[in-house]
């Protein structure tokens, strides 16, 4: 069971996961629909602009058995989308409750129906992400109010129930947060700019762990994927190129 040799970098979007997240109606669903062969597991409307393969998700039982005919590889999608995963904990929290006759998850007692929510929603969240496919996850977004050891500040951050957050955000290699640039135009008016912004920072949630991608990148999939690829091109041929030849001054220095 242990490995003989260490993993290799994903090359290709398809192999990682990644959050999207942002204002509604600011093209996430639009974006990941230019992903490589996506399907849409689709837990809200909101998809009638898009020609797009879809499967409507109503229950948490339609989500097990959609990953359950995913996970026998017989199609052929390569990137899942959920959209969004807010629903998909929501239709979570309703089966555990149903299941356990119950109105609320604190009914479980303290901290119980909560933590029986999040251990089911891990479990095939995990699932989903260890399948041979890209796996992109859809939030909407909003500000809360953060408190530090130096005070409060408000920060962006995904419509997931805060565990839920943490366990998404800590899974997945990229979290592309959707928002407005403003630029001055050359008429000295405001611009305003779709982008997406992946590097960490006080004031929203962002990450790439595959250090590939700049700061902010026009919120546009061939934009994204240019960089994308660049860069993993350019890391490709640094890796390949083979170790300069020590020069003769520098082979006839001698050692102290």
């Amino acid at each position: 069971m242990l490995p003989k040799t260490k993993s290799k970098p994903k090359h290709t979007l398809s192999d990682l996961t990644a959050l999207v997240y942002g204002p509604s109606k600011i093209g996430k669903s639009t974006w990941c629909s230019k992903a490589d062969d996506a399907l849409f597991l689709a837990t809200e409307p909101g998809l009638n602009a898009l020609e797009v393969f879809q499967t409507p998700i109503t229950c948490w039982d339609d989500l097990l058995q959609a990953c359950a005919e995913i996970a026998e590889g017989k199609h052929k999608f390569k990137t899942i989308v959920v959209d969004t995963v807010d629903n998909a904990y929501k239709m979570c929290s309703d089966y555990v409750c149903k299941k356990f006759k119950i109105e609320h998850e604190s009914d479980l007692g303290y901290g119980k129906g909560y933590a029986l929510i999040n251990n089911e929603f891990q479990r095939v969240i995990n699932k989903l992400a260890f399948l041979p496919y890209g796996l992109i996850l859809i939030s909407h977004s909003q500000e809360r109010d953060i408190e530090t050891r130096t005070g409060k500040h408000t920060r962006i951050v995904p419509t997931l129930p805060e565990k839920a957050r943490k366990l998404v955000t800590g899974l997945v290699d990229l979290i592309l947060f959707c928002d407005l640039d403003m630029k001055t135009g050359e008429d000295g008016k405001p611009v305003w700019q779709r982008v997406m912004r992946t590097k960490p920072s006080p004031n929203y949630d962002a990450g790439d762990r595959t250090g590939r991608l700049p700061e902010v990148i026009p919120l546009d999939f061939s934009s994204f994927m240019k960089a994308f690829n660049n860069t993993a091109a350019g890391a490709a041929a640094s890796a390949a190129r083979p170790k300069p030849e020590p020069t003769a001054s520098a082979a006839a220095k001698p050692q102290q």
